[in-house]
Parts: structure tokens; sequence; C-alpha cells
């Protein structure tokens, strides 16, 4: 079995395999290709046995299948750019600060070739960004999560890179996050840490692990409460980073017992009471049908590299999250 990155190859297994997890069989088959990128491909659905989609890597196989394998298209190295509109809250020559919409995904990867904030950024400060940090996420110093909102800063020169990026690992970035959760947490405020890393039993999400995973510590303050005094529906939450994790804040609000409302990947076990009148109705109706997870990037502190001078930026709450506070805080008043 050989494939190319464009074509859609099919091998049929010796009987000698039937047992053995799908991925090592394919990393057998296909050398050119690491175990985790085909591991990457079966949970993608790239995988199929006679027309049947397979995405569990541990999948066992039989003697004389037959599997198909969909290789996509590998991505460009250098990202093309893009007219897509930006919401610019302050640019100069080294560096610009936007209000990132949920949706947006940061930059191209697997599954996102384009249409990412790093396409637009090129399209919008031009092809010199490119090569400012690497060519694969030129201007990136941090991320948010594709269906995160909230104000990010990207650099248009190395040296307002290497001043950022040294200003996120020494931990000096001021960084709050608005956050609207199921329940509320038992003491209004604290400091949540856990080492963080991938979650044994699902690789694709994160966990608090007992062993191994990175330190991660995450500063949380009950804004609001709403509901009943013993036991609220849910709870505006100000988050401070301390350090920056991958979903360090989802992660942790979920180990602490309150995932973020409409998280995809971490909030799934949660769900509304059953309301009691036309506000609870209102209120848990628009919760469980949002569409995202209700986090928000609303501060972004920083040094400028060459002002030499405090910089701090605010983005209010998109339209979706202000309209669900909203009819929380209308059941204080039914």
């Amino acid at each position: 079995m050989s494939a190319t990155e464009t074509s859609t190859q099919t091998g049929i297994l010796a009987p000698d395999q039937a047992g053995q997890r799908l991925d090592r069989v394919l990393a057998a088959l296909l050398p050119e290709f690491s175990r985790s990128r085909l591991q990457e491909l079966i949970t993608q659905g790239a995988v199929t046995l006679t027309g049947a989609t397979i995405k569990d890597p541990n999948h066992r196989v039989k003697g004389d299948e037959e599997y198909r394998v969909a290789i996509p298209a590998a991505l460009p190295a250098r990202p093309r750019g893009q007219d897509i509109p930006l919401d610019v809250v302050y640019e100069d020559k080294e560096l610009i600060v936007i209000d990132k919409p949920a949706g947006l995904v940061v930059h191209p990867a697997a599954g996102n070739p384009d249409g990412t904030l790093v396409n637009a950024l090129i399209g919008h400060c031009g092809e010199e960004l490119i090569g400012i940090g690497g060519e694969a996420r030129p201007g990136i110093v941090h991320r948010l999560d594709k269906d995160t909102s909230g104000v990010m800063v990207a650099a248009k020169t190395e040296r307002a890179m290497g001043s950022l990026a040294k200003q996120f690992a020494n931990h000096t970035i001021e960084r709050a996050y608005h956050a609207l959760v199921w329940g509320s947490p038992r003491m209004a405020s604290g400091l949540i840490e856990g080492q963080i890393g991938r979650s044994p039993f699902d690789r694709k999400r994160m966990a608090v692990l007992r062993g191994g995973g990175k330190s991660a510590r995450t500063r949380y303050k009950v804004l609001e409460a709403f509901g009943p005094t013993a036991r609220p529906f849910a709870s505006l939450i100000e988050c401070r980073l301390e350090t920056g994790r991958t979903h360090q804040i989802r992660v942790h609000l979920t180990h602490l017992g309150h995932p973020l409302i409409g998280d995809p990947q971490y909030g799934r076990a949660r769900s509304a009471p059953r309301a009691k009148n036309a506000g609870e109705e209102i209120a848990f109706a628009l919760a469980t049908g949002f569409s995202r997870q209700a986090l928000h990037a609303f501060v972004l502190g920083f040094q400028h590299p060459s002002l030499h001078k405090s910089m701090r930026f605010e983005s209010p709450w998109p339209d979706d999250f202000a309209q669900l506070v909203e009819a929380f805080r209308a059941l204080k008043n039914p």
C-alpha cells in the first residue's frame, strides 16, 4: 500500500494482521506517515471499511479486509492573504490588536487551510507579515480557541514578536476573561491549580492530571450568580490566567464542577434545570441553545515593544454573550 498527499489509497490486510489496532496496521502499510498523523486521519473520518467510516484508532482489524484512506492535500507552506474583515482595535508599525469574533480560527491547520485570522492579517497588513515569527503562523504570539471571542494582539515585526513572546513566557501579560458557567462555585473567588495534559481517555480533550502534564493556574472571581441564592442556575465569572495552557479555563472550570455554558467538549454532561416560569424558560432556552463555549477575552494588557509604555485594551461582550447575561439577570426580578 502506498500513498501520496492527494489520493485515496486502498489496501487489503493480510490474515496474520487480524486482531491488531487499526492505527498500527496503517502505520506499517504507510511508513511515509507517522502513527500520530494516521490517528488524526482516522478520528477525522478519513478511513473507511467497505463504505463505513471507522473513527476509532483502536479498532481491531480482521484479515482480508479492505480499507480506504483519504489523504487530504498538504497545506501550503506559506498562508496567503485573504480579504476577511477585521475589527481592528489598535494598530501601528509594530503590532495590531484585533477583536476576534467567535467562529474565526486563528491559524491554518488540518481542516482549516484558509479563512483564518492569519489569512486575514496577511490580507490586511501585506505580504511583509509573512515570516514574522515563522511562515506557518506569521505574527501569532498567542491564540484564542475558534469559538472564544475577544481581544488579541499580533506582531508585525520581529522585534515586536520577540518582546511579546517574552512577556507571555514571563507571565507579565494581563489577560482577563468573562465566562458563563452552570451553577456557582462554593467559594466566591479562588485559585484553580492543576497539571493539564492530554486526557488518557480522549486524546482530543485536555484534562487535569494526577501525574504529568504542565502546571496551570487560573484565578477566578464570581461576579454575579443567577437564580436562587442557595443554588444558582448559572454564574458570570471573571478568570485571570497565570499560565497559558491549551483549553486552560475550560478545563479548570470543568474540574471545579462548573463547565462553561455551550462548551461542546467539556460541558456536555451539564444541562439546564426544569423551568418553573416564563423567565426561566427564556434563559434556559438561550443557554441550552448557545452555539459555542460562553467565554470572552475582555482584557489584554502588555508593554509596547518600542514605545515602552503599558497598553491595555478591553473588548465589549458580543451580542450572543450579552443576551444570555441579560436573560439570566432578568431572573432576579421575575
